[in-house]
């Protein structure tokens, strides 16, 4: 396998961080205003809780069709190649978000206005679905054995990037313009910023060559003739498990950085700017975070970082909603509240999770495997998740404690997974790397 130059290394890894952005920001803006803008004009109601579930639950079915977009971008990524599928991905997303920005109301249109949001949501779960995988891949194969971890995380910055471009948009508009301004059109101006976004990113990735460990696949004729099958040929422990250590990835991501929106501005009566721009200072931490994780677990271990990351992260829950309780509304407790557990403990799971889901498979079914894993167990982990914790909220009269042990529980399954991932890779050598260069030390 012929070494990439550098050049070619930092093109690939601005290619998949712009793009992994421009992703997130679409995919994420729904979140943001699902719960404020979303279920009062498309989702009208005359109980508030009903409305804000059913926007929550369009909300859920774009990561209902992320699995869908894994396993049918994975298989032609596997077959074709990661760099075209990429560009795909990027394409329909933008389409998607951009016609949401001129989608009439339900006031306008009926009920036609809900049907096509759903179905511009559905686009969108296909594209991020098969985005996620590739991105990773892209960074993870041109990088070194030695540090695929850091590498891998690269991309997975673009989680954070869009986070905080989404909601502090939002936040930026929502403090410009007076509410019925923002309600008329202003949460449009967010949607259709994705359409100048996406023209960038297909820019720099058309100029991006195929990884050398894919393309060393294709020059050998080694590719799977059906990968979705293959995936599942010796991997069965490894899909399984990897689907559980992503549980609290998804729960902790969608409580803090898409629910806590909706349970500051109606239990604790904060306003949306200063939830907004909490979330996004939390989003702007976990940049610098995402990284410095992904390096640790070149350095300790992929699974020993995920142990105590999954750990840490779920019982941060407790004292985070604790202190937004009892703040009296006070901006700074809140932001420490979101900051800490969200900016700097959530990414010590979301760092070295990408290269711990790539190296449970071999390269040539390994787009679709990580994207499987990743996607299938965000309907349960990622999609339901602001359901689950309104439903929670509410039926705990607005206390949070039955929220904070989902969260928890959520933690400790992870960190089980990670253990038992571990304990596997430490008998036999998996998707091209040692159990050495996996998770050298016990947990």
């Amino acid at each position: 396998m012929s070494t990439p130059d550098k050049k070619m290394v930092k093109r690939v890894v601005a290619s998949s961080v712009i793009g992994a952005t421009i992703e997130w920001y679409d995919f994420f803006l729904y979140g943001v205003v699902a719960g404020i803008v979303l279920n009062q004009l498309y989702f009208p109601s005359g109980d508030p809780v009903i409305s804000t579930l059913l926007a929550f639950a369009t909300f859920a079915v774009g990561f209902v069709m992320r699995p869908l977009g894994g396993i049918i971008i994975g298989h032609f990524g596997d077959k074709i190649g990661r760099k075209s599928m990429l560009i795909l991905t990027l394409t329909v997303m933008g389409i998607a978000t951009g016609l949401i920005a001129f989608l009439p109301t339900y006031e306008q249109i009926g009920i036609w206005a809900p049907i096509i949001l759903l179905a511009l949501r559905m686009l969108q779960g296909l594209a991020v679905g098969g985005e996620w995988g590739g991105a990773v891949l892209m960074t993870f194969e041109y990088a070194k054995p030695s540090r695929r971890g850091l590498f891998a995380s690269l991309p997975q910055v673009g989680l954070s990037i869009g986070l905080l471009l989404s909601s502090g948009i939002v936040g930026l508009l929502s403090t410009l313009l007076t509410n019925g301004q923002f309600m008329a059109w202003g949460w449009r101006v967010a949607f259709g910023v994705s359409v100048v976004l996406v023209f960038l990113g297909l820019y720099i990735r058309l100029k991006v060559s195929e990884t050398p460990e894919f393309q060393e696949v294709k020059d050998q004729k080694t590719e799977s003739k059906v990968p979705f099958k293959d995936m599942w040929k010796g991997n069965v422990g490894n899909v399984l498990a990897g689907m559980g250590a992503r549980y609290i990835d998804g729960v902790f991501f969608n409580v803090m950085g898409v629910f806590s929106i909706t349970y500051l501005v109606n239990n604790i009566d904060v306003s949306r700017d200063v939830a907004l721009l909490g979330v996004s200072i939390a989003s702007f931490v976990m940049c610098f975070f995402i990284p410095i994780f992904g390096h640790i677990s070149d350095r300790v271990g992929r699974t020993r970082t995920y142990w105590y990351g999954s750990l840490i992260t779920g019982f941060s829950a407790l004292p985070a909603f604790w202190m937004m309780s009892v703040s009296g509304g006070s901006t700074w407790v809140i932001w420490l509240a979101i900051i800490i557990p969200f900016g700097i403990f959530y990414a010590s799971v979301y760092g070295p999770e990408a290269a711990l889901f790539a190296e449970l498979f071999e390269p040539r079914v390994r787009y679709t495997g990580m994207s499987f894993v990743y996607q299938f167990s965000g309907i349960f982990s990622s999609g339901i998740t602001p359901m689950i914790a309104t439903y929670l909220i509410a039926l705990n009269d607005g206390a949070p404690y039955i929220l904070v042990a989902y969260v928890i529980f959520a933690g400790i399954v992870s960190a089980i997974s990670a253990r038992w991932i571990y304990l596997k890779q430490n008998r036999s050598t998996l998707g091209g790397s040692t159990a050495k260069n996996v998770a050298d030390l016990d947990v």
